[in-house]
């Protein structure tokens, strides 16, 4: 995107989301005002707002936004427009009620919410062309737009589809897929409780059944199909656009949410994504945890996940006043820095453009207590203050823009494992305490990771890049992946799998061969038996020269069967122990490890430091584990951000003289970063 006006390599922008259907037209102008004076310079709009354009089926009127574009290109405020298909109109759900989606027992999620729509509604992808067309051709041309968000928050609420047209259009999407009957009812084993189709009519999206545990192949392909409708809804509008769009203007999406291939939607329809970034989720009164280390820090993942979509992307949503609505989400003010920590956040993991949610607070409808940077009253506040000086802290950082995050351990993910995770519950409780462990363990450790997707362009050459490769639980193996993993070793990487690795096909089905199936080869190990954890056992631990880990939740009974396979560690508790519990095989130059159990973080943690990964920046500084590392690297200079999640100082070292981009200067030695505080430094 070189010549788009944000997220172009160039600079680090701010901006923020305004609705001015909400606000009498008088306010218009004073609060671009005073967000141009706060250093916000971009505003997003529209994505709630069909009815403003098309009041009644086939009435376009465009006087409101243009006014609105109009005063924006006056001020000199950028605008991204959104398309409003979020929200389907009062009017189309009455006259057509096929468009709404639907519980899992058919009741119709009725008007008066949002994205209460399905995406395989004929007459829905009719209208949302039209009003996708109507928009775009008649705004896009307009100087104040530089940008174009399509739809708000795919799958949000709601990531499961039941209504009448989405059985159809599933149908067509598993005709596709099989071309035939038999090939159905071959891949997902209907022969198993007598479940055989005869006839494309027979099949439906899940229902309820009487022991809740429909065909697990069936959710698989089901979940797979979802995706699928997301991805060809956004493409239909990212087409519109793109035939009236100005030149550098970009499109998007916002969010990150279940049962999308993100990296497909972005590849058919994206410039860039941009996330939702609401850290403040920690402390939602009804899921708080004072015991969890992480708290805030945990975004700091879901941002490694948008950097495996775009390196280098933007947030349209950033927290900056207490959540809520008036049903749900319960949770505090940001205190006074944690609006700034949770910028420095986004950039450090690549975010060269940041717009907070919203200008002004509500004062009706379901989001009331979703709070913006004012109050109901528009007065200056705390939180004005602070987004003040956050914008001139972002002008000493324009230099980062357009660096990429830099890491030398990875995390591999596949959506077929991700899927599969939702169908098994076997598979899910591995997956959540791995998922969770290697991220605690990796924070703790300062150790700066990417989560890189197995996909069908996915390169031996573009996995080189890491030292260390982590799959925890790939279930699914195909052929094509597992000899990816084997070029990626061969070449020297380290490979660590663990337990319940390789049992499953493409379809979810167990595969008969000896475990871990197609990952045997690579790792070196055989699985003659495997089991839960016993709740007799307690905690089962595994002895590695001398240090005690623990292999959580299920344990895979290994034995080496290469002649470059040694046995690294052994259980030392339950009716196994001294059964091989790690086995590191040689393979070409690098290394496979299969571990038996689930990483904890207190595992993962020596993972990391017997790999010889732990700690990759402490020839430059020392930091305690209240704070995360995160590293950008440019053309020339490395930047390393340091964050502080906590309300007390921090105390770092640093080992040699850096530049501190915020404060100016060089610097050395022992420092402090305040509480809810960041620093920039660059080598």
């Amino acid at each position: 995107m070189e010549h788009s006006k944000l997220i172009n390599g160039k600079s680090i922008d701010l901006g923020v989301c305004y609705y001015p259907e909400h606000w009498d037209r008088s306010l218009w102008a004073k609060d671009l005002d005073r967000m141009l004076t706060a250093g916000l310079k971009t505003v997003r709009i529209a994505e709630f707002a069909w009815s403003l354009i098309e009041p009644r089926e086939g009435e376009y009127t465009y006087e409101f936004f243009d006014s609105f574009l109009d005063l924006a290109q006056e001020k000199g405020m950028q605008v991204i427009f959104c398309t409003p298909t979020a929200t389907p109109p009062a009017w189309l759900t009455e006259k057509y009620p096929e468009t709404l989606n639907a519980d899992m027992d058919g009741n119709l999620f009725r008007h008066g919410s949002r994205r209460h729509y399905n995406y395989n509604s004929p007459i829905y992808r009719k209208l949302c062309r039209n009003i996708v067309e109507k928009s775009a051709s008649h705004y896009a041309q307009h100087p104040a737009i530089v940008g174009w968000q399509l739809d708000n928050e795919f799958n949000c609420e709601n990531d499961t589809f039941y209504s009448d047209s989405d059985t159809l259009a599933f149908r067509h999407f598993l005709q596709k897929r099989y071309v035939n009957l038999e090939e159905l009812n071959k891949a997902w084993g209907t022969v198993f409780w007598n479940q055989t189709y005869t006839d494309w009519q027979e099949v439906y999206v899940p229902r309820k059944t009487n022991t809740n545990s429909p065909n697990p192949h069936h959710l698989l392909d089901y979940y797979r199909f979802i995706s699928d409708s997301v991805c060809s809804f956004a493409k239909e509008q990212a087409d519109i656009i793109r035939k009236y769009r100005k030149k550098g203007d970009f499109i998007t999406t916002n969010g990150m949410f279940g049962n999308i291939d993100y990296q497909r939607l972005e590849r058919e329809s994206l410039d860039v994504l941009m996330y939702d970034s609401y850290p403040n989720f920690a402390y939602c009164l009804d899921g708080f945890n004072p015991l969890d280390p992480m708290k805030d820090r945990h975004w700091s993942k879901n941002l490694a996940e948008v950097r495996a979509v775009s390196p280098v992307f933007g947030i349209m949503e950033q927290q900056s006043g207490a959540n809520g609505w008036n049903t749900r989400m319960e949770a505090p003010t940001p205190r006074p820095g944690q609006m700034t920590l949770w910028t420095m956040q986004s950039i450090a993991h690549g975010a060269d453009y940041v717009s907070y949610f919203r200008w002004r607070t509500c004062t009706f409808g379901t989001e009331i207590y979703w709070h913006g940077i004012l109050d109901y009253s528009g007065r200056e506040n705390r939180r004005l203050k602070e987004v003040t000086q956050i914008a001139r802290k972002v002008e000493a950082l324009q230099e980062v823009a357009g660096s990429a995050y830099q890491a030398r351990v990875g995390i591999l993910k596949d959506y077929d494992n991700i899927w599969d995770s939702r169908v098994d519950r076997w598979h899910e409780r591995v997956e959540a305490v791995s998922q969770n462990g290697l991220f605690t363990a990796l924070q703790q450790a300062h150790v700066p990771f990417d989560y890189v997707y197995m996909e069908n362009h996915t390169t031996s050459e573009s996995l080189k890049q890491y030292q260390v490769l982590f799959y925890p639980h790939a279930s699914i193996l195909t052929a094509e992946r597992i000899a990816l993993l084997e070029q990626y070793v061969a070449q020297g990487g380290k490979l660590v799998m663990g337990c319940r690795t390789g049992y499953k096909d493409l379809n979810g089905r167990c595969v008969m061969d000896h475990l871990p199936g197609l990952a045997a080869k690579v790792t070196g190990a055989d699985i003659p038996e495997y089991s839960f954890v016993a709740p007799d056992d307690g905690t089962v631990m595994v002895d590695w020269n001398g240090v005690q880990v623990e292999a959580a939740v299920f344990n895979d009974l290994l034995a080496p069967v290469s002649e470059n396979a040694k046995v690294l560690a052994t259980y030392v508790s339950s009716y196994y122990a001294g059964t091989p519990a790690l086995i590191c095989n040689s393979f070409g130059q690098g290394e496979a490890y299969y571990f038996g159990g689930a990483f904890t973080a207190d595992t993962a943690a020596v993972f990391l430091e017997k790999l010889g990964v732990a700690e990759p920046w402490s020839r430059v500084l020392d930091l305690p584990t209240s704070c995360e590392l995160a590293v950008r690297q440019g053309e020339c200079k490395t930047y390393l951000f340091v964050l502080n999640y906590l309300s007390e100082p921090a105390e770092i070292t640093l080992k040699e003289e850096v530049a501190d981009l915020l404060e100016g200067g060089q610097i050395s030695g022992c420092i402090q970063v305040e509480g809810y505080r960041a620093k920039v430094f660059a080598l």
